[in-house]
């Protein structure tokens, strides 16, 4: 009983960073258990190197439990990937991890932000929704198993 209190008040709150090369293997982890082809740890870290890349981090209690990458371009970004490990999710991990990325984002002078989610990814779609994202676009067949992607995009300022 001790041992599981001390945990609980050592516990730390989740908190958000920027993600280093080093998460390349817990960033592929979380990715590979989130999505049908994960991405490996070489392709993690590549664009972890890349300078166009931005890319942040949630960590609870030392771990590595979600991240985000975006790519930027002539004043535009592209979400490549968000995700929360599965179990810490239903948390509100990705709005938080979210709202700052686009404030970084914002932060370095990007003006418009697009991204592509699977149109039947209830949770994803409500995210991104409540974030301000609209539909600009649908992706017929754009996944491996035929499903449609939704375009979206939200301008920052």
């Amino acid at each position: 009983m001790m041992n599981f209190v001390s945990r609980l008040l050592n516990r730390s709150a989740p908190s958000i960073s920027e993600a280093r090369p080093a998460d390349a293997p817990a960033i592929a982890a979380i990715h590979s258990a989130s999505f049908q082809r994960g991405w490996g740890e070489d392709e993690i870290q590549q664009l972890l190197l890349e300078r166009d890349v931005v890319t942040h981090r949630i960590t609870a209690g030392g771990k590595l439990i979600g991240f985000i990458l975006s790519r930027v371009a002539a004043g535009e970004a592209e979400i490549l990937s968000v995700a929360i490990s599965p179990g810490w999710r239903g948390r509100g991990l990705s709005r938080q991890l979210l709202d700052l990325h686009l404030r970084r984002l914002a932060g370095i002078g990007t003006r418009s932000v697009f991204l592509e989610v699977g149109a039947q990814n209830a949770p994803a779609c409500r995210l991104y929704r409540r974030a301000g994202f609209q539909e600009v676009g649908r992706r017929h067949g754009y996944y491996e198993d035929g499903a449609t992607a939704l375009v979206l995009r939200r301008d920052l300022g």
